[in-house]
């Protein structure tokens, strides 16, 4: 999938002993967006988007050794060690001329070692440079920043696509707000920058901005800006609108104080793992400290300071730990850590509390599962039918205000708040919205400036166009029973060589909070791997009969 991009010049950070001057090169194809003020919270803002850079960074895939040299080293050994072997078995004379032939291709060698050295010093050198020096190079995206008439956020994904980053910062972060504009945009943003906001201090002026003049400078000064095309891999799209999707999913929540985040960090620090499971295992009791069991060394953690205020005990696990030492950085300027799990294996969020500043920490459900081949969480968000006209119009409705709750929104437009979950949850599969999981709002966030390929990044899933033919083939019979938290359905589904027994609870907000099926795919994978066919088919048939 090919982005163009085109920056009104270049990131930069200026720095002196009485100030600092931050200046971001928005991409000027897009709608103007742009924004000038200083920053009042210096060191928390320093600390948070030092985390979101530890984001970027990320990168949890297994990474085997580099056995090339010595691979060469033994097929050249190999044909020594063969020559030593038949020269056992012959004469003398043998022995001597293997000697010669052995000396011939040392310096055979040698000299090649001699003429592609310095090639090969510097292609490593080359690498080097542009991994200390420019380690945007590296990355397959700039960031994504978007303003708000109430915040500037910042938007990242690793480079496992397994971790997703967002900072947000309301407008008390900044003591002065020149001018800004609303909307989203790409922004060059190079890892050098990184170095630079450690030089942000308490006693220095600092100007932010979001340089607005890119997008007035005519063409006579069209040398100065950077076009910069990148094809991007569609699981880096279909990764951050999956993110999108499981924000809506029904949660579990609980609170953390820093200091409970703290231990965690100090015990994953102070042990590694060497054999499985690499879990935690959150146990909650209600009116109880949070308890958390870190496997396969069984140590416990009990979070005296964070006690569970929910009403049923559970016990979830978690994968993929290590990525939790990204929050690090934000416990001494954090107030309070607020916990979101969707259920055992399943995505989790971690909202750190910096006072004007919230930070963001998305995890897939373990490392290697990252947000954008197995996951299919748009399956279970919102799945209303809306017609595309009423979707439209609470589209621009919303727009009208960048940010609203839907059932605010639905008040206003005086239509039903399933019919605003529905049309939004199908924009949010889209990139062109949101959801905020700290403040509950859906908001404007258009991930591309061009309309995004929607067949092409899979959202027709396979299983779904299977639950589709069920349905069409009449193989789906369904009983329902409502409830005061939602919709229950059980049914029974006709397969090519045996019937499938299926359930699904559907909240109040059309998601799928709870679902069991007896086909391979769900014993197999559980939800870890999105509803498998027959689950969808339920809510399909059901969806019809209404």
């Amino acid at each position: 999938m090919l982005f163009n991009y085109k920056y009104g010049g270049t990131t930069s950070v200026v720095s002196n002993a009485n100030s600092v001057g931050m200046s971001f090169a928005p991409d000027t194809l897009r709608e103007p967006t742009f924004f000038v003020g200083k920053l009042n919270k210096k060191i928390a803002f320093r600390e948070a988007i030092s985390a979101l850079h530890d984001v970027v960074v990320s990168d949890m895939r297994f990474k085997p050794k580099d056995k090339t040299a010595y691979k060469e080293w033994a097929a050249q050994q190999e044909k020594i060690w063969l020559s030593e072997f038949v020269a056992d078995l012959q004469i003398e004379s043998v022995k001597e001329r293997m000697a010669v032939v052995r000396e011939e291709l040392q310096q055979i060698y040698k000299e090649r070692s001699r003429v592609t050295g310095p090639f090969q010093t510097a292609t490593r050198q080359y690498f080097d440079f542009l991994y200390q020096k420019d380690r945007d190079r590296w990355f397959v995206l700039d960031p994504v920043i978007t303003v708000h008439p109430d915040e500037v956020f910042f938007e990242c994904f690793s480079q496992d696509e397994s971790t997703y980053g967002k900072l947000e910062t309301n407008y008390n972060v900044f003591k002065e707000i020149n001018e800004f504009e609303c909307g989203t945009t790409n922004i060059d943003y190079s890892s050098a920058l990184y170095n630079e906001f450690q030089k942000i201090r308490e006693y220095k002026e600092t100007d932010f901005k979001i340089d607005p003049s890119g997008f007035t400078v005519k063409t006579t000064n069209e040398e100065e800006y950077k076009e910069v095309k990148i094809d991007l891999p569609d699981s880096w799209v279909r990764g951050f609108l999956q993110v999108s999707s499981a924000m809506t999913l029904p949660t579990t929540s609980f609170e953390l104080h820093p200091m409970d985040v703290y231990n965690i960090c100090l015990l994953l620090r102070r042990f590694k793992e060497k054999v499985g499971p690499r879990s935690i295992k959150f146990i909650l009791r209600p009116n109880e400290p949070v308890t958390l069991l870190f496997e396969p060394f069984n140590k416990e953690i009990i979070c005296a300071r964070s006690v569970y205020t929910g009403n049923e005990v559970k016990t979830i696990r978690i994968w993929g730990r290590r990525r939790l030492l990204i929050l690090e950085r934000l416990i001494p300027v954090a107030r309070k850590f607020t916990v979101y799990l969707v259920g055992s294996g399943l995505p989790s969020f971690y909202i750190a509390d910096l006072g004007d500043m919230t930070y963001t920490l998305g995890l897939s459900g373990w490392s290697a599962n990252d947000w954008s081949r197995v996951g299919n969480f748009d399956l279970m968000a919102p799945r209303a039918e809306v017609d595309g006209f009423t979707a439209q119009n609470i589209y621009n409705a919303l727009r009208e205000n960048w940010f609203e709750k839907p059932k605010a929104l639905a008040k206003r437009l005086n239509t039903d708040t399933k019919t605003v979950f529905g049309a939004l949850g199908t924009f949010t599969q889209a990139g062109k919205t949101i959801y905020d999981l700290n403040q509950g709002v859906y908001r404007i966030r258009e991930l591309s400036r061009e309309p995004l390929p929607i067949h092409q990044l899979r959202f027709d899933n396979p299983r779904e166009e299977q639950a589709n033919t069920l349905v069409k083939e009449k193989k789906v019979q369904i009983s329902t029973e409502k409830t005061a938290q939602g919709l229950s359905i059980t049914g029974n589904i006709k397969g090519h060589y045996r019937n499938f027994n299926a359930s699904v609870f559907i909240d109040n907000d059309e998601r799928i909070a709870q679902a069991t099926c007896n086909c391979e795919f769900y014993i197999k994978n559980k939800l870890y791997k999105g509803p498998c066919e027959h689950i969808i088919a339920l809510r399909i048939e059901q969806r019809q009969k209404q």
